[in-house]
């Protein structure tokens, strides 16, 4: 298309009237091929002339296909920006599918515990600050061990380091073991059997969780005020009647767990829902728990004799 084609804007050649020469008006045109008068008349209506397209080429009275034309002249900008759509299409799929399987994991996530899902708030609340609690005292363990490495590293005071370190040692696994007394802040827990007696997976239950909650001493004592050691190899049993058999000791009920570690945290952890404190509830007994600011631990165990395991060196 010529640049004559571009500047009418539709395509089309402008029209080329045919010249007249000049000569006085009304007289014929003097030359042999020049067309009738009355066909160049406007007031004589003719047929419109219908032009056939010209096969040598040339732009000059061609007929021009439009569509064709607005077809070339739009086509080529029309790909690049109809890939850009689609690879945005694409992308924009692809962050929505990673989105949908982020929130079924999720959603599959915090639906696998049902305990925690039907707990209360206020349950919840003391749990995290049990574990926030915990966090804390782990976190204070570690840095009185980097404290105690520290000193045994540092050369003259190296002996009496070691020295003291060892005896603080000895007193823990005293402790540990029931060896030696012990006292602190605690609790005092005392079950009380109703319809059923207290049955020793009870009390096994409670030893469980209090050892969870950071308990570093414990005994228990019957209503005859008899004592036992709770430590890491003692047994509980049913024994005859509503007795219960400790480490081979009978006692009875009420039994009380004078119990060495933070208060707070080891309350939390009876009254967690579905925890002992209400299952001893639920078989018609009753659980009192009982903040004390020194509890003693008295009852002593007596030492274990080893007759293979040995200290490696």
């Amino acid at each position: 298309m010529s640049d004559e084609h571009r500047e009418t804007g539709t395509g089309w050649p402008q029209p080329v009237e045919p010249v007249r020469p000049p000569g006085p008006a009304g007289e014929p045109d003097p030359r042999p091929d020049a067309p009738d008068a009355d066909e160049l008349s406007p007031l004589v209506p003719g047929e419109p002339s219908r032009e056939q397209p010209s096969e040598s080429g040339d732009d000059d009275g061609a007929t021009v296909n439009l569509a064709e034309v607005a077809s070339a002249e739009v086509g080529p900008s029309a790909g690049p920006a109809g890939r850009r759509v689609s690879s945005a299409a694409v992308m924009i799929a692809a962050l929505l599918a990673l989105l949908g399987f982020t929130l079924v994991v999720q959603l599959k996530t915090t639906s696998t515990d049902p305990t925690l899902a039907a707990t209360r708030q206020e349950d919840l609340v003391r749990i995290f600050s049990d574990l926030d609690s915990r966090e804390k005292r782990l976190q204070q363990d570690i840095e009185g061990l980097e404290d105690s490495q520290r000193q045994l590293r540092s050369g003259e005071q190296g002996r009496q380091a070691a020295l003291e370190e060892a005896t603080k040692r000895a007193d823990e696994l005293g402790i540990l073991a029931g060896t030696l007394p012990a006292r602190g802040p605690g609790l005092a827990v005392r079950f009380e059997p109703g319809g059923k007696p207290i049955r020793a997976d009870r009390v096994l239950d409670a030893v469980q969780e209090l050892r969870g909650a950071g308990a570093e001493a414990m005994q228990i004592s019957g209503g005859d005020r008899a004592s036992a050691r709770i430590i890491a190899s003692t047994y509980f049993l049913d024994g005859a009647g509503d007795a219960l058999v400790v480490d081979g000791r009978p006692l009875t009920g009420p039994y009380t767990i004078t119990v060495i570690g933070d208060p707070e945290t080891m309350r939390t952890a009876l009254n967690i829902p579905g925890g002992v404190a209400a299952s001893v509830r639920g078989d018609g007994g009753n659980v009192s728990v009982e903040d004390r600011e020194v509890a003693e631990v008295s009852a002593l165990h007596a030492p274990l004799k080893l007759e293979h395991a040995r200290p490696v060196s």
